[in-house]
């Protein structure tokens, strides 16, 4: 149970509670001095291998004998993602990179008071698994056979993790259960590291093709729109072209979404060139990146970029055709 002032730590007095700010603080009774409890940081990391991540059985209280992600409280002056990485280490052995920020919660503990959770994905880099000082044991866990973690923030973060992957296991499911070959590498392999180009390099993709659709003349339409707006065009349009290259996104739901997406542009008020503009813009940029992740230099990245190139030209001609058609719809 977390301990209450009793005393001033500047000049003895009685702690007592006063209002400030319309917030009921501590407050010494002689010197009038308030006393702040702002939260305190905890750090999580997901460590995803093969679909199992990494818990830990916690050794001491609270939830002594329950498993959680590595968790622990970030250090005064500690860089917050320095801090969870060393959590990791200390708690499992293992080193690792941030991959990506996750996810934050609040959360009221009787032990420590108001916490602020925030939760990573870790890369493994190196080092050994094994238990460390705070912790009974140190495993990997399949990610459908979890046990009951001991933090409410751990199952929330674990829940948007899982959401986050589940449409790339879904194409590499698909992609697995798929037959076939094509001369040189297989089709499967060929997909595979298409998705995976596309995967990793989605947010830098979005990032540029924002950049110039806010400065292209031939998206003039589009230079006031709120970037937020237009991440979540360019994320739905790059997400679906993954989905289709992996066999799990049928031609008629891509039918759907752009009938819709151009009658709503055409009653907004934006012209049919700008839109195909913006369209043709996110291919160029999808095409760049891979070519420069790709780079080119094995036979193989050659049969993956003219893959890549095969399956796009399908993909964003549909996509033309469908977007045509939903601005010749009467309104």
């Amino acid at each position: 149970m977390k301990k209450q002032r009793q005393f001033c730590p500047y000049c003895g007095g009685r702690i007592g509670k006063k209002k400030e700010d319309h917030v009921l603080r501590d407050c010494c009774s002689s010197c009038q001095s308030y006393f702040y409890d702002n939260p305190l940081p905890v750090v999580s990391a997901i460590v995803e291998e093969s679909r199992q991540i990494l818990l830990v059985k916690r050794d001491r209280p609270p939830f002594k004998g329950y498993w959680c992600l590595p968790t622990g409280f970030a250090e005064t002056g500690e860089n917050i993602e320095s801090a969870a990485l060393r959590e990791l280490y200390e708690e499992t052995g293992l080193k690792g990179r941030i991959s990506r920020f996750l996810d934050v919660d609040s959360y009221k503990s009787r032990f420590y008071g108001d916490l602020l959770f925030l939760t990573f994905v870790v890369q493994r880099t190196g080092g050994k698994l094994s238990a460390g000082d705070d912790s009974a044991q140190a495993r990997f866990w399949p990610i459908d056979d979890t046990p009951h973690l001991a933090f409410r923030s751990n199952r929330r973060a674990l829940s948007a993790y899982i959401r986050s992957k589940k449409d790339y296991w879904a194409v590499m499911d698909s992609i697995d259960r798929a037959s076939g070959r094509t001369p040189g590498p297989s089709a499967n392999e060929l997909t595979t590291r298409l998705i995976k180009v596309l995967i990793k390099n989605k947010e830098i993709i979005i990032r540029h093709w924002i950049d110039e659709m806010t400065g292209n003349p031939s998206t003039f339409e589009y230079h006031q729109s709120a970037h937020k707006r237009l991440h979540t065009i360019c994320d739905k349009v790059i997400s679906q072209l993954i989905l289709w290259l992996g066999d799990i996104f049928e031609t008629a739901r891509i039918k759907n979404f752009y009938l819709k997406l151009g009658h709503e542009r055409r009653n907004s008020g934006f012209s049919l060139s700008g839109v195909l503009s913006a369209l043709s813009l996110i291919r160029k940029h999808i095409w760049d990146t891979a070519l420069l992740k790709g780079s080119l230099q094995k036979s193989v990245d050659l049969y993956m970029s003219f893959e890549l190139q095969r399956r796009m030209t399908i993909y964003f001609d549909l996509a033309t055709f469908y977007i045509t058609q939903g601005f010749e719809k009467e309104k």
